[in-house]
């Protein structure tokens, strides 16, 4: 193919869109044959697929990005209907709601002040520290957190991409390991930790712990953009920052 013409389409929408959908389908098929293995969690798998194919075509992450807007559009529409297998959780939310409250704060808490805590005693600069801290929340919530408080969001990105992926694979060995078998505290407690990767895992196995999964997600994002200023206050105290 000439260079004029992979440059053409390089371009389209179609190519990039219609790649990162085959390296998805491809990665869940893997997944299911495995056995569903931990370490081959179809997010991270098509990641490495698509990134790949970009190294091997030399193509720039922003032609794959404009390329692939239509999927970012559609992260909106599928977050709102998350609400829908929540909605049949309602009674037991009712139920459950202090646990619930005090499981969030301790762990938006606790994922903040650790990230924190690490780096720091490892000597990461300011810019790395606020970078990491809200790890934990979804990516559109922690990118601009982390900015707003002088870190980088690319690494906050990948921060968030890492604390996902990791989180989904020791998620469901841990929670086995301590015997938690209730849907409600399995899906509370990986989607506070592993956000929206873990969420999507736990969609597919479970809608009731995919619900409740879905449910800490949303409110860790919210709890994470709230106390970070406290976070930056304490941290100051302590003579982290």
């Amino acid at each position: 193919m000439a260079t004029k013409d992979w440059a053409q389409l390089a371009a389209s929408p179609l190519l990039w869109t219609s790649v990162t959908l085959a390296a998805y389908l491809a990665a869940v098929w893997l997944y299911r044959r495995s056995g569903g293995n931990p370490f081959l969690v179809p997010v991270l798998t098509a990641v490495m697929l698509v990134v790949g194919v970009l190294l091997a075509s030399g193509t720039p992450y922003a032609v794959y990005a404009d390329g692939t807007r239509l999927l970012g559009f559609l992260v909106g529409p599928a977050t709102v209907a998350l609400a829908v297998p929540l909605f049949g959780q309602i009674a037991r939310l009712k139920a459950i709601w202090l646990p619930l409250c005090i499981a969030l704060s301790v762990g938006s808490t606790a994922a903040i002040g650790s990230a924190v805590g690490v780096a720091w005693a490892m000597g990461g600069s300011l810019e790395t520290l606020m970078s990491l801290a809200p790890k934990s929340a979804t990516m559109p919530i922690a990118m601009p957190v982390a900015e707003r408080f002088g870190g980088l969001p690319a690494l906050a990105a990948v921060a968030v991409a890492i604390t996902g992926i990791v989180g989904t694979i020791v998620s469901r060995p841990l929670l086995d390991l301590l015997r938690v078998k209730d849907p409600a505290a399995r899906g509370f407690a990986i989607g506070l930790t592993a956000h929206a990767i873990g969420m999507a895992r736990e969609l597919q196995s479970h809608p009731g712990t995919g619900a409740f999964a879905a449910l800490a997600m949303g409110l860790n994002g919210i709890a994470t953009a709230l106390l970070m200023p406290l976070a930056v206050v304490c941290f100051q105290a302590f003579g982290w920052l």
